[in-house]
């Protein structure tokens, strides 16, 4: 019964694959908007109620495909900066940013699921939180282990935005100071921007040499939120897990 039941778990989950597979094509030749069970089903050679057992609705494919992006760049800043440890906070945070870039360029029109216009008629539960803050909390981390390390200095803060900078850290990070935090939000959100305009062509006959451009918007992001440079041999003194 034991091994029946293995048998059969084994068959959802390459079914499930198989499924995600073919809306990911779908995504690729049509977008998101026009995704539907039913071309996934025909591609599949399955019957459109098979392929409902698996997923019940639209929404739900999209929920998973949302959250498996989610993780995948995720995973690529966490290994990046996992790769850079020991350096320096402006590196890790380079590092970071290059990573989210080269997953962004290698899966695009995952990129614009996530990071793209909004899908008409679909609201992204909040199971896709936890995956979605993946990145996030990389650059709060290596924001706290400058923050504990001495290595950042915090920006200025104009006195109007004082509430909302003290509001976000006490929701993200109580622990960074606001004017960081608020700094960081925005880097964030500009991090995003950077990657998009060069998938979506707004680079286009305007950058020509996008690496070296990326690595300097980033290290520029990193300044802005007041990483600072250290000296070779003091990086990662004292500071935390990082992440």
């Amino acid at each position: 019964m034991s091994t029946a039941h293995g048998a059969r778990a084994r068959a959802r989950i390459e079914v499930t694959a198989a499924i995600k597979d073919a809306a990911r094509r779908q995504l690729a030749a049509d977008g998101a908007a026009k995704l539907s069970l039913r071309a996934v089903a025909r591609e599949l050679g399955m019957v459109s109620s098979a392929l409902y057992r698996y997923f019940p609705s639209r929404d739900d494919l999209l929920t998973d495909l949302i959250i498996d992006a989610y993780n995948s760049v995720g995973e690529s800043a966490e290994a990046a900066h996992d790769k850079a440890a020991g350096a320096g906070p402006v590196e890790r945070w380079t590092a970071a940013c290059e990573a989210v870039r080269g997953w962004g360029l290698r899966h695009p029109h995952e990129y614009a699921l996530i990071y793209g216009s909004p899908v008409p008629g679909y609201a992204a539960p909040d199971t896709t939180i936890p995956a979605a803050a993946r990145v996030g909390l990389v650059f709060i981390g290596i924001v706290r282990d400058a923050h504990q390390d001495n290595a950042l200095s915090e920006p200025p803060l104009p006195t109007e935005l004082r509430p909302e900078a003290e509001r976000m850290a006490a929701d993200l990070a109580p622990d960074l100071p606001p004017g960081s935090m608020a700094a960081l939000v925005a880097a964030w959100a500009q991090l995003f921007g950077l990657v998009g305009f060069e998938l979506f062509g707004q680079f286009n006959r305007v950058v020509e040499d996008r690496d070296t451009f990326f690595r300097q918007a980033a290290t520029r992001l990193a300044h802005g939120v007041g990483l600072v440079t250290q000296p070779t041999g003091t990086a990662g003194e004292g500071s935390s897990s990082g992440s």
